[in-house]
């Protein structure tokens, strides 16, 4: 992608979450609570984390920092071999990369 790791990272974080969802819920629920966020759900967490990136002046989407739809057909496979694709709670495949990484550079959460 040819940008920052962190900076890629950050904006990148909050559409891993919601693509999660389904696994981590109930643990970001509890740091909802944890963190007496409003309403307490794991959306909250994916609220906060939209909050925050904003205060810290991180863009919203892939395409803000020079990302194109050009680079999934090479990196959603990487991303699918990365050593630490395994970590992920939901497991991925290179074409749910490619959705993912299409939502980033879009911004549809």
């Amino acid at each position: 992608m040819g940008t920052h790791h962190g900076l890629t990272n950050a904006v990148v974080m909050p559409y891993v979450l919601v693509r999660n969802l389904p696994v981590i819920e109930g643990r970001l629920a509890a740091l909802a609570r944890y963190l007496d966020l409003p309403g307490q759900t794991a959306r909250s967490v994916v609220d906060w984390t939209i909050s925050l990136r904003r205060q810290v002046g991180i863009p919203n989407t892939l395409a803000e920092i020079g990302v194109d739809e050009g680079v999934i057909a090479e990196a959603a496979p990487m991303a699918e071999h990365d050593p630490s694709t395994g970590g992920n709670p939901v497991p991925l495949k290179a074409a749910d990369y490619a959705v993912l990484y299409r939502k980033a550079i879009q911004g549809e959460l």
